[in-house]
């Protein structure tokens, strides 16, 4: 399992009252005040901790791209990527999903609109639900597939764990839909390393899951 990122505050500050969230639930931007609680630190995510959920890095060659939330029989995928400082990225990627899987719909959600149906990987049908949330200078696409797309109980889970994310966005300076830069807890990049990370595509299988104990 990830090892947890015990406090969000630097320690500076740590005896200071953090500020109060302006909202009831995330997910969070990095930079505004939100929950200091036990998170998992993935550089560009911090996520919650949850003992139930198997938590694992979604990489294509030595790039993590994403992360792969396994609980029984469903899974929920997370990418963050980023996005314009003037406008959001769902209208313009929630119009590249359906018009690559025409079975999905569009409703309302916790987040707002949301697609949900079945899709088609490599041959294999599976409900699923595409999220997106767009934040400041990022947006975060979150899958669920398998049983729990249909399952109250198990998308109810993961939808929680999605209120509690975190985004780091960072300051430098990024292409849009560019994957915002995931690493194992405590493992960083060393400065000016050549940076090419994979274009966006959420019907690819290609990542690979990697675990990390």
């Amino acid at each position: 399992m990830f090892r947890r990122r015990r406090r969000e505050q630097p320690e500076a500050v740590a005896d200071q009252e953090p500020a109060a969230p302006t909202h009831e639930s995330g997910p969070w931007d990095a930079d505004e005040p939100h929950p200091d609680t036990d998170r998992i630190d993935l550089g560009g995510l911090r996520l919650p901790h949850n003992p139930d959920f198997d938590v694992r890095l979604a990489s294509l060659g030595d790039q993590h791209v994403g992360v792969v939330v396994l609980y029984e029989d469903s899974s929920l995928q997370l990418q963050a990527l980023a996005a314009p400082r003037t406008a959001g990225l769902w209208d313009e990627v929630k119009t590249k999903i359906m018009a690559q899987a025409k079975t999905l719909e569009e409703r309302q959600g916790p987040f707002g609109t949301e697609l949900a149906g079945e899709v088609n990987i490599d041959g294999d049908v599976r409900a699923a639900r595409y999220i997106g949330v767009d934040g400041p200078r990022w947006f975060l696409l979150a899958a669920i597939t398998g049983p729990g797309a249909l399952d109250e109980r198990v998308s109810g889970a993961f939808i929680d764990f999605v209120k509690d994310v975190v985004v780091v966005r960072g300051d430098e300076p990024m292409a849009r839909e560019e994957p915002i830069t995931l690493s194992r807890p405590h493992e960083r990049q060393a400065a000016g390393e050549p940076d090419e990370r994979p274009a966006f595509s959420p019907f690819k299988r290609g990542p690979e899951i990697s675990e990390t104990r």
